[in-house]
Parts: structure tokens; sequence; C-alpha cells
């Protein structure tokens, strides 16, 4: 099976940039880059990553287009570019002549809801589309309602959640969480990554079971077609090898066919981000 990890992080340790990072991440307190993630794309036969963005400057996005033109392993990168910004169309027009480059983020998790409301958010969304960018929505459950409000406004644009909003896992309150993301799923153009959630749950005693209601809902909600998985590499290993992570979702699709299977682990990533 065709495996793409559509969400991983490269950086350069800087106790300021990366201030997020606090003392019980020791373990990801250090450079992470293209040497690290070959040993895990060769250890686990992965057909090729997405980088995504982890510093929001366009030093960063630049960076991460030139270690995707010489790795061909690293096959898209989900930059940063200020949305709000006069001069959006601009940048976007810049960015389009990089072909790895397949859309944006901005770190939402940190802001408050009203964030992405804001006229000027709205209006960098809005220029998107015509350039074939897709948008990654970080958030929390608290994001959730705005989330469905902001994406209600762009039909035909495509977004993906990451790490399936950040359920309260090791609390088990996902009541409010599971509403919200029944929500955002009636909405077609809106996909969900299977990624980051071991680091919502108790990072040294969480089991599979812990994650599968939060999966059950993903996969109910968006259906097949719109899930993909991630696995958040570094930030996973605070709670989890690269491979126990990986070997929980395939343990979960097991009993799918095989080619539900390649849409979760591959084609759903490919036909998103044009890969």
């Amino acid at each position: 099976m065709k495996i793409i990890d559509t969400h991983q992080h490269f950086w350069k340790y800087d106790p300021v940039n990366y201030s997020w990072i606090n003392d019980e991440m020791q373990v990801i307190r250090k450079d992470f880059l293209l040497g690290d993630l070959a040993v895990v794309v060769n250890e686990h036969k992965l057909q090729g990553t997405v980088a995504v963005q982890a510093d929001q400057t366009e030093a960063e996005t630049d960076w991460l287009l030139q270690l995707a033109a010489k790795n061909d392993f690293i096959k898209g990168v989900v930059g940063w570019v200020d949305l709000r910004s006069s001069n959006i169309e601009e940048r976007l027009q810049h960015y389009q002549q990089f072909s790895k480059l397949k859309g944006f983020r901005h770190v939402l998790q940190g802001e408050e809801p009203s964030f992405m409301l804001q006229q000027d958010f709205i209006n960098g969304i809005s220029k998107l589309q015509q350039y074939n960018f897709t948008y990654d929505i970080l958030i929390f459950p608290k994001h959730l309602t705005a989330s469905l409000e902001l994406v209600q406004q762009f039909p035909e644009q495509k977004f993906v959640i990451d790490h399936v909003a950040k359920p309260y896992i090791k609390d088990g309150k996902i009541d409010e969480w599971k509403t919200g993301m029944q929500q955002l799923a009636k909405q077609s153009n809106v996909y969900c990554k299977i990624s980051g959630m071991v680091t919502e749950a108790d990072w040294k005693n969480w089991t599979a079971d812990d994650l599968r209601p939060c999966i059950d809902v993903v996969v109910e909600s968006f259906g097949i077609d719109r899930i993909m998985y991630g696995s958040d590499w570094p930030v996973c290993l605070v709670a989890s090898s690269y491979k126990r992570w990986l070997q929980t979702v395939k343990d979960y699709f097991s009993s799918y066919s095989t080619e539900d299977q390649e849409k979760v682990f591959s084609s759903n990533a490919i036909k998103f981000y044009k890969l």
C-alpha cells in the first residue's frame, strides 16, 4: 500500500521561534532536518510527505520550498503567507511559480476564534482559489463555530482540518467537538487529516481505544473520500514513536477494502493537494 504522510514539519530549533516546545517536550527540542525525515521515509517505505509550516514567516516557506526542490520525497509544501496583507495577491502570484507549493496555513489555534472572521483575513482566503491553493485549518474545538462560518463563505475553496481539530481526548470531553465536526463535515469542500491525535491524549498512557471514538466521528462524518493520514512528525514523538502511530491508523482501517485504505493513505491526499 502506498503511504503519503500529509503532515510533517522541519525546523532548526530556536527557543524563541519555537517557544511552544515546553520542558515536557524535551524530546523535540532539537533540529529536525532532511536527514531525520529520510530515516522515517525509508523505514516505513513512505511514498512521500507534505511539509507543513511551523513558523509564521515567508522565510520558512521559502526554506521548505528549497528543501522540496532538492528532495523528491517531499511531494508538497503548505506554507505561510500573511493573508491579511494588503498586497496578498502579489504574494500569491509570486508563490504560484513553485509547483510544490500546494497551500497555506496560519496557526489559528493561537488566535481568538474571531481572528478568522476579520475582513482582511477573509479577503486573503477569498484569493486562494484562483491560484489553486488549498487552506489547512489548525484549530482547537473552541474555533469550530467560527471555522464553519468561514468555510461556508467559500464553497469552492478546498479546506482541510488539521489534527481532527484537537479534541480533548485526555479528558474524554468530545461531545461539543463532535457536534462541531459533524457540522463542518456537511461542507463538501472540507477534508480532515487523521493526525496529531496522540498529543491530545495522555502522552504516557494512551491506547488505540482512547482514540477510536474520535476517529469514528471523523470517518462517519467526512466519509472515506475526504480523510487522509498524517503523522505530525516530529511533534508526535512527545507521545508516540512514528511506527506506533502509523500502526494505530493502519489497524483502525485494517477491515476496510484495499481501495478504501488506499484513499486514506494516499489517493485522497493526491487529489486534495494535487501531488
